[in-house]
C-alpha cells in the first residue's frame, strides 16, 4: 500500500489542479483565448526555466552510471521509434499521429517518476536518478520537436528541421543548463532565486490550462487513438523496457529511476507543445489526463511485480 499511497500523493495534486482549470473554464473565468495565450507564455518562458532549473541543480560530480544512462537514453529512443512505426501503420490522421507518438514515448519523469523512485527505495542515494533526469529530459524534448515537425505531415528539409530544434525554447534551456553544469558556472544569487521561483510556476500553470482546455465529450472523438496511446504508455512501453532492464541486471534505485522513465504517465508539456506546434492539442490533452488518472494503478502493479521479483 505504500507504493499506491506514493503514487496517489504524486498524481492527485495533478488531477485537482486540472479540475480547477476545468471548473474555471465552466464558470467563465477562463476563455479560449486565455488558454492559447497562456500556453504560449508557458511554452516560451516557464517550461524552459523549469527544465533549466532541474538540470542546473543536478550534481555531475557524483559517479555517473554509464550503463544506466545508456539504457535509459537508448530505451527512450527505441520507444520513440516503435511508437512512430506503430502509428505509421495504425493512425491515418497525421496531426493525431504525432500526438500519439508523444503519448507513447514521453514520460512525466520529473513530476511523478523522481518522487516515486525516492519512495520505492527509501534512503537511497538519489544522485544517479537526478543525473538520469538531466540527460533524459533534453532527449525527450528533442524527440518531441522532431515528432511534431516530421509526423504532422509537413515536408521538412534537414536544415529546417535542425533549425527548428535549435530554436526551440526547451532545447535552448537544456543546452544552457548543461553548459552551466559542465563548466561549473553558477548564476548570481538573485538570478538563481528568480529562476527557481519562475520554474515552480511551470507545472501548475500547464496543468491548470490543460484542465481549461479539456472537454469530456472529446473523449469519444478519437477514442481509438486515445486507447492506443494510453495502452502504449502505461502497459506496452513498461512491459518491454522494464523487463529488459530486469534481465540486464539493473536493481534498487537504478531500477526505480527506470520505472519513472518508462512507466509514468505522459508528460504534461506534450499538450502545450502540441498546441504551439499545430498538433492535435485536444487529443494530446486527453492523453495526458487519462494516463495521469490511470498511472497510480499501473505504477502500483509494476512496482508490486518487481518488488515480488526482488528487483526493488
Amino acid at each position: 500500500m505504500e507504493e499506491i499511497r506514493v503514487c496517489l500523493n504524486a498524481v492527485l495534486p495533478i488531477v485537482l489542479i486540472m479540475a480547477a482549470g476545468y471548473l474555471s473554464k465552466r464558470a467563465g473565468l477562463l476563455q479560449e483565448q486565455d488558454i492559447t495565450r497562456g500556453n504560449k507564455i508557458v511554452f516560451n518562458i516557464f517550461i524552459p526555466l523549469s527544465i533549466f532549473q532541474s538540470i542546473y541543480r543536478s550534481d555531475f560530480s557524483t559517479a555517473v552510471n554509464g550503463a544506466l544512462l545508456a539504457f535509459a537514453l537508448l530505451g527512450v529512443l527505441a520507444a520513440f521509434l516503435l511508437g512512430a512505426l506503430y502509428t505509421r501503420l495504425a493512425v491515418r490522421d497525421r496531426k493525431a499521429r504525432s500526438v500519439v507518438i508523444q503519448g507513447i514515448y514521453r514520460s512525466n519523469f520529473l513530476i511523478i517518476g523522481y518522487p516515486l523512485a525516492q519512495a520505492l527505495v527509501p534512503e537511497a542515494d538519489m544522485s544517479c536518478v537526478a543525473v538520469l533526469a538531466a540527460f533524459v529530459v533534453p532527449l525527450l524534448n528533442v524527440l518531441a520537436v522532431i515528432c511534431l515537425q516530421v509526423f504532422n505531415g509537413q515536408k521538412m528539409e534537414p536544415k529546417k528541421l535542425l533549425l527548428s530544434i535549435v530554436k526551440n525554447p526547451l532545447i535552448i534551456a537544456s543546452a544552457a543548463a548543461l553548459v552551466f553544469s559542465g563548466t561549473g558556472l553558477s548564476l548570481p544569487a538573485p538570478a538563481a532565486s528568480a529562476v527557481r521561483s519562475m520554474a515552480e510556476v511551470a507545472s501548475p500553470m500547464m496543468l491548470f490550462l490543460l484542465g481549461g482546455f479539456f472537454r469530456f465529450r472529446g473523449l469519444l472523438r478519437q477514442s481509438q487513438n486515445l486507447f492506443r496511446a494510453v495502452v502504449g504508455r502505461l502497459i506496452a512501453v513498461p512491459l518491454i523496457f522494464l523487463v529488459l532492464a530486469w534481465q540486464l541486471g539493473f536493481r534498487g534505485i537504478e531500477f526505480a529511476g527506470l520505472i519513472g522513465v518508462f512507466a509514468s504517465s505522459t508528460g504534461v508539456s506534450s499538450f502545450t507543445m502540441a498546441q504551439q506546434m499545430k498538433g492535435d492539442a485536444q487529443l494530446a490533452g486527453e492523453i495526458v489526463v487519462v494516463t495521469s488518472m490511470l498511472c497510480p494503478l499501473t505504477l502500483f502493479c509494476w512496482s508490486l511485480l518487481f518488488k515480488w521479483l526482488g528487483v526493488l
